[in-house]
Formats: structure tokens, C-alpha cells, sequence
């Protein structure tokens, strides 16, 4: 089969699109053919190495794909061949004191499927039962390819961990990525009045069409100051912040006394000062999460596949250009996903995007 890989860490140059040995479905295990699948940040980060995961070379990455069940193992009893389905991409022991309590993402040994294990960006895949869901026939494998790590992180940190509820105010930042355009639509499906960021007047019109109330162009006006002048200079009750170090000083200036700041990630770099006089007098919390539970999986995802929820798509590409896909991503280029479909998929069946490559074929 053909797969994205890499054999060293380093920048775009690095990733290939080449031959790679043929899946199989050990015991629990399920091998699909992958129709479509969605990078992430995470997947730029694995690819230039992170300090404290040794990975297996070649490495595949991608955490995000969807596709058709081809073979079983030995004791897998949820699928059968020709379902549809999509990967859920963290995995957990299922035997440590968190995972028996029902919270897997604080597993002890928790690992991503794509980070600390090989992923699923290429033509077939093996992926452990736990770590797929069901798709509906009707649903379109860019949608299905795109949504699950985006949508079950937003789901558990805004509305399990940092219990976002009606009338609160919840300010979004960096709403055109991945998980800031799952979290103002899930902010806005909880009945909360929703403040987001971005950089350009387009992808602030996206933010609104996702169920932004209120857009600051971060470019052009700070947003903390924004944010006192929108809100009285009250603050919003919750910031939701994965850029990190950038940004999180400012964060901590836009929420209102009893705030709580939501992080499921640090792009900009992890060790901010702490802030902590501002914590203890306006008595805020900070809030971390990671990934979702299966049952917090399921959730989030009936309410993809059944429309409320929409995966926005920026681009589909062949698998063969996963460097420029990844390029997209670090240059954060346009709103929402970037997809890729393996070569044969992409040009037997078209990309399944407004923006077609045909002539580049």
C-alpha cells in the first residue's frame, strides 16, 4: 500500500508518500480502507519532533481518518465488514485506576494514534476496535475523515470540564483552526453568547456562520481591550485558549472575577508566566483537557453526523501532496480542515471539495 511517512523529523521536506507494508488485524484489531483524513496541528508537531516521544521509524502520521471496514481480527465484535467508520485516536490501557473510573483520556499510559503510535494516513489502516466508531452510510468522508479529534476535544473541555452552560459568556480564540471553529459552534449550541477571534475578515465571517456573536479581528485590536469595551469591562465568564503562551496573558485579562480559561493545547509555546496574582484575586481557574471519553465521543459525533454539528472544510488534497497539506496548516492558512484521500480515492472518485485539483492531475 502507499502511505504519508517519514523517516527523520524536520520540516516539509521530510514527508513522503511511498510504498509501505500492508496492515494486518491482529486480535481486537480492525483494518480499513481509508477514504478520507484530516490533519492537525498535532500532526505538523509529531512531524518535527517532539522532546519527549520517541517514535517508531518510518512514521505515519494522522490521528483523523474515516473509511470502510475491510478485515477483522480475532475477538472483534463491534464491526463487520463494509461498515463505515472513523478513528478515534487516543488510546488508553483500560486497567489503570482512570480508565477503570471511565475517564480514559487520563489514562496513565495514554497515547495518540499518529503522535506516540503510527496513524492512519494511508491507503489501509489497523486500528484497535476501542478506537472506532460508527459512521452512517449518508455521511461524507470528508466529514466523517474530519471532525472526530477536533470536535470530541472542544465537547469534553467546554462542556464536561469546564461546564460551559446558558447566558455565559465564552470567548473563543483562534476560531478559524481546527478545534476553535468545533468550540464556538459547540458554545453556541450550549445557549452561550459567543465572542470570537481571528485574522481576517473572512475568516471572521466564517466564525459567523459558525455562531459567533461577536468577532475581533486580533490583527487589527487587542483583543483583551476589546473584550472590557464589548463586556462593560466585566469579562466573559470562560476563555477558551490553545494558542497559549501568546495569547494567555490576555486571556486571564478577558475574564470576569470567577472566570475559568479552558486549554486543550499550547501552539505558541507552553511556559507562560503563571499570572498568579491575577488568578487568586479575581479567583480564577484554569482548566486543562485532553481528547474525550468513548461515551463523550459518541455524543459529540451523533450530533455531526446527524448536521447540527459541521467540520468546515478548507481544502482536499491526494495524499501524495500531504507536504503542501501540511504547509497549509503551519501557515494557517484559511477556515477549518485540511483533508487528504489517498491518491487512488482522490482522483477515482474527485476531491469532494468546492475547489477541485483536476487540473492538477
Amino acid at each position: 500500500m502507499k502511505a504519508v511517512q517519514f523517516a527523520d523529523h524536520g520540516g516539509m521536506d521530510v514527508i513522503d508518500y511511498d510504498d509501505f507494508g500492508d496492515p494486518e488485524a491482529g486480535a481486537g484489531e480492525v483494518v480499513i480502507d481509508v477514504k478520507a483524513g484530516a490533519l492537525n496541528h498535532l500532526d505538523v508537531w509529531t512531524r518535527r519532533g517532539l522532546p519527549s516521544i520517541n517514535v517508531e521509524m518510518p512514521h505515519i502520521p494522522g490521528s483523523d481518518a474515516a473509511g470502510v471496514v475491510r478485515e477483522t481480527g480475532p475477538g472483534v465484535t463491534r464491526f463487520d465488514e463494509g461498515d463505515h467508520v472513523a478513528v478515534s485516536a487516543g488510546v488508553s490501557c483500560g486497567d489503570c485506576e482512570f480508565c477503570r473510573n471511565g475517564e480514559e483520556t487520563m489514562c496513565t499510559s495514554f497515547r495518540i494514534l499518529g503522535e506516540h503510535l503510527r496513524g492512519v494516513h494511508a491507503e489501509r489502516a489497523a486500528v484497535p476496535q476501542e478506537n472506532l466508531v460508527h459512521v452512517p452510510d449518508h455521511v461524507d468522508w470528508t466529514v466523517a475523515g474530519s471532525a472526530s479529534l477536533v470536535f470530541q476535544t472542544a465537547w469534553r473541555m467546554m462542556l464536561d470540564r469546564g461546564g460551559v452552560s446558558p447566558g455565559e459568556s465564552v470567548l473563543v480564540l483562534g476560531a478559524s483552526g481546527g478545534v476553535g471553529h468545533a468550540a464556538v459552534q459547540i458554545a453556541d449550541y450550549a445557549g452561550a453568547e459567543v465572542y470570537a477571534t481571528a485574522s481576517s475578515e473572512e475568516k471572521l465571517r466564517h466564525a459567523e456562520d459558525c455562531g459567533a456573536d461577536h468577532v475581533i479581528d486580533y490583527e487589527q485590536t487587542d483583543f483583551a481591550s476589546e473584550i472590557a469595551e464589548q463586556t462593560g469591562r466585566r469579562g466573559v465568564d470562560v476563555v477558551v485558549d490553545h494558542v497559549g503562551a501568546q495569547t494567555y496573558p490576555d486571556s486571564l485579562k478577558s475574564l470576569a472575577k470567577g472566570g475559568r480559561l479552558l486549554t486543550c493545547g499550547a501552539t505558541t509555546g507552553p511556559n507562560p508566566g503563571a499570572g498568579l496574582d491575577r488568578i487568586f484575586w479575581n479567583q480564577l481557574e484554569i482548566i486543562g483537557s485532553t481528547m474525550a471519553t468513548p461515551g463523550q465521543v459518541d455524543d459529540v459525533l451523533e450530533l455531526v453526523w446527524d448536521g447540527t454539528f459541521e467540520p468546515k472544510i478548507r481544502d482536499v488534497l491526494p495524499m501524495s501532496e500531504a507536504a503542501q497539506a501540511h504547509e497549509m496548516i503551519e501557515g494557517r492558512e484559511g477556515f477549518g480542515k485540511v483533508v487528504v484521500k489517498p491518491d487512488s480515492e482522490f482522483w477515482q472518485h474527485g476531491s469532494g471539495c468546492p475547489r477541485s485539483h483536476e487540473e492538477d492531475r
